[in-house]
Formats: C-alpha cells, sequence, structure tokens
C-alpha cells in the first residue's frame, strides 16, 4: 500500500515541477514572442485577438508541455542530457505547434518556413532548455528536502 501512494506523490510532485518548469520556458518564450507581435496570433487560436488572450493560451500550453516533459524524462539524467532532451523536445514541439497544428487550426498552410518559423524554432528551443534547467533545480531541490 505504501509503494502505491508514494508513486502517485512521485507522480503528483513530477506534474507540479512540470507546471512551474513549463510557466518558466512559457515566460521566457513568451517575451520573445509579444517583442515580435505574435501574442495576437496566438489568441487567435481560440477566436481573440486579445494580447492577454494570447498569453493566457500561451501559458496554459507551456504548463501542460511542461507537465508532459517532466512526466517522459528520467529523473537520473544527467545534466547535460538533460538539457539535450530539452532542446530536442523543443524542436519537437516546433514541429508539432506552429508548422502543424496551429495552421491547421487557422486554416494556413502547414509547415511553412519563413524568417518567423526560424525565430519560432529558436523560440520553442529556449522554452525547452528553460524548462529542462528548471526542472533540474526542481528535482534537486526535491531529492535535498
Amino acid at each position: 500500500m505504501t509503494t502505491s501512494v508514494g508513486a502517485s506523490t512521485g507522480l503528483v510532485t513530477r506534474g507540479w515541477h512540470g507546471i512551474v518548469a513549463g510557466l518558466a520556458g512559457g515566460i521566457m518564450f513568451g517575451i520573445l514572442m509579444a517583442m515580435m507581435g505574435m501574442m495576437s496570433t496566438i489568441a487567435m487560436m481560440v477566436g481573440s485577438s486579445s494580447a492577454a488572450v494570447g498569453w493566457l493560451v500561451h501559458l496554459v500550453i507551456s504548463a501542460g508541455y511542461g507537465v508532459l516533459f517532466a512526466l517522459i524524462v528520467p529523473a537520473t539524467l544527467g545534466l547535460g542530457a538533460m538539457f539535450g532532451a530539452g532542446a530536442v523536445y523543443g524542436v519537437a514541439l516546433w514541429v508539432i505547434g506552429p508548422l502543424l497544428i496551429m495552421p491547421a487550426m487557422m486554416g494556413m498552410p502547414l509547415f511553412t518556413f519563413d524568417t518567423t518559423a526560424m525565430m519560432s524554432l529558436i523560440g520553442h528551443i529556449i522554452y525547452g532548455l528553460v524548462v529542462a534547467g528548471v526542472l533540474v533545480a526542481l528535482r534537486r531541490r526535491t531529492v535535498r528536502a
């Protein structure tokens, strides 16, 4: 009985770590997106043009993807491997999100490679690296506690 409670507690902790890490990465990436004027475009995914709505949508997505990363990446990865996993995760999210899902939702061409897409790639890699770094810090803090 203790094992299942411990396992579920660990899962909840990993989930919370993912939310925090995802929001940290989302804020960093969101600043870049806001500087490029992209928040209104993000808001269009839910039928709005408000930059504030764009921020909300972006941060909800960021938190969700942070949880997914925290759940799929083993806690035993070393620092370098964790950052590598974060960068690869960022690239995967770039392909899934702005190259595929977002344009499909908005009736735009899929897999468009232009300056905006390349800036988005950089932003997604930054997101993945920040998520990885925050996750490492949170996991180390939890181990010490």
